[in-house]
């Protein structure tokens, strides 16, 4: 691997663990045995490598969790879809937790954010579309619209509201767990008698993820 692609690496797991707000350039180069002068090379500052982090998640969002038109939404297909939200959520935690104080000190990065919000958005739509197709949900146009808006704010948000409520939180992967529930209990009341069943399938399997990881 490259060296410009491990500092990246090393600041994505940095971060992470420890927040980024307590993370320096210094931190990193020391986690990988280089020299300071090494880092600046590839980057001048810590702003450009969280850059580049973001334009990874950016580019997960508009590719790999972009569902299609023909999305057939079957407990498994969902399952999968989730799962890789999950994930997604997971492997870049560190920007959901400290997402305002890094976008107030970035009017760029802010900028990016804006338009995969956009992509996020378009993504949210496609889903319920599926699920309305599948009739798994019964909505009008503007009814299905709202719902992707809230899907959307619990989504972007969940990861900092957490780090809210209790002082030094950590994020885990219970504490993502408890997010995807919370969306699925959103849905679950606007659901065709087809579509509860489905979704309550759902809501087993990630009870059943956050009682293995509380144990």
């Amino acid at each position: 691997m490259k060296t410009r692609d491990r500092i990246i690496q090393a600041a994505l797991e940095l971060f992470n663990e420890s927040g980024e707000p307590n993370i320096t350039t210094n931190h990193i180069a020391a986690h990988l045995s280089i020299s300071p002068g090494n880092l600046y090379y590839h980057f001048r500052n810590k702003e450009e490598i969280i850059h580049c982090i973001f334009d990874e998640y950016a580019r997960d969002i508009s590719t790999r969790f972009q569902p299609k038109a023909e999305f057939d939404a079957t407990a498994e297909s969902l399952l999968v879809y989730l799962d890789a939200v999950f994930m997604l959520m997971w492997r870049y935690r560190f920007f959901y937790a400290n997402l305002p104080d890094i976008l107030s000190r970035d009017q760029a990065l802010q900028c990016k954010y804006l338009q995969a919000q956009e992509q996020l958005h378009t993504n949210i739509v496609l889903l319920m579309n599926s699920f309305k197709s599948s009739e798994l949900l019964d909505l009008d146009d503007g009814e299905l619209l709202s719902l992707a808006n809230t899907l959307k704010l619990v989504a972007s948000s969940w990861i900092f509201y957490q780090t809210t409520q209790v002082p030094g939180a950590k994020i885990t992967k219970t504490v993502i767990y408890q997010g995807v529930l919370q969306v699925l209990s959103i849905v679950r009341p606007l659901t065709t008698v087809k579509g509860r069943e489905r979704v309550k399938q759902l809501e087993l399997h990630y009870s059943e993820q956050v009682q293995h990881d509380l144990t």
